[in-house]
């Protein structure tokens, strides 16, 4: 399991997203629930999954009342199986509700990275760093990012901010490969300088202006196989492009340091999951 998110990290992406579904008033539950009548819901995984996001849905009923309970059987991280029971939601019926779509939709978004993520760090199988990349639905990336720690992989960058990674387009910009990686020198920076390339050619350069960490970038096999040959060690490899499960074992092989997937978070499909309620009391009394 990865460490939990600080609360101040999620608790107004909760109440966005309550007040996104919400707006004024739930029509249906407001005409058809009693407002003394207690729910008892069974959350359930429906599809094999590694679930995340538990903090996500404890934070949704929480904010729309105090009155809610949750008691999870499982933790982030944790693989499930079709069929098994996640935890219960105990509290009143409008309020579980209410807020079932906007749980749901966090814990099936989070889980689907994570059950991904957890696939391909088993086809590594300890051989490449999993990494992910900043291709993420925006607002969400903390979450995102979370949710491929409870997968087992490593975060790279969580921002602009905290990492140096020259792309094509700097290059370009900057007027080379040198010249790029002697402006960030002369910005002064702790950080690793990271340096994408698209040819041997450019991987050379990569190694002659020092580059901490050297980017293969939608490189064929036997490019990168050379490739990695000629910077025995003198820097960090990263692959990145055109990163599949079936590939994996084979680029894992290779002998560079990490591979980054943007699959990870850009494409996850949501875990099925479900929320099954049913009245636990009719007098208002949490049981």
């Amino acid at each position: 399991m990865s460490d939990p998110l600080p609360l101040s990290v999620y608790r107004g992406i909760v109440g966005r997203a309550i007040a996104e579904d919400l707006g004024d008033g739930d029509v249906t539950t407001r005409a058809t629930v009693p407002d003394a009548a207690v729910g008892r819901g069974a959350l359930i995984a429906k599809s094999d999954c590694v679930i995340a996001g538990l903090d996500a849905v404890r934070e949704t009923f929480a904010q729309l009342d105090a009155r809610v309970r949750c008691g999870f059987a499982h933790a982030d991280g944790d693989r499930l199986r079709a069929g098994e029971t996640i935890g219960s939601i105990t509290g009143p019926a409008a309020a579980l509700l209410i807020g079932e779509r906007t749980a749901l939709n966090f814990l099936q978004y989070l889980s689907g990275i994570a059950t991904v993520t957890r696939a391909f760090v088993d086809a590594a199988a300890g051989q490449i760093v999993i990494l992910d990349t900043r291709k993420t639905t925006p607002g969400l990336r903390a979450l995102a990012k979370y949710a491929v720690r409870c997968g087992g992989a490593t975060n790279y960058r969580s921002g602009l901010h905290d990492g140096v990674l020259i792309k094509d387009n700097h290059i370009r910009l900057a007027g080379g490969i040198a010249a790029a990686v002697e402006r960030v020198r002369q910005r002064g920076t702790d950080l690793k300088i990271e340096v994408e390339t698209q040819s041997l050619t450019q991987v050379e350069e990569a190694l002659a202006a020092g580059a901490d960490i050297i980017m293969l970038d939608n490189l064929n096999v036997a490019t990168m196989r050379e490739a990695i040959a000629k910077i025995a060690g003198r820097a960090r490899v990263e692959i990145s492009g055109n990163v599949t499960l079936a590939r994996l074992p084979e680029l894992a092989s290779l002998g560079a340091d990490y591979v980054s997937v943007g699959a990870l978070t850009h494409s996850a499909p949501a875990a099925d999951i479900s929320l099954e309620i049913e009245v636990a009391a009719s007098d208002g009394v949490v049981p």
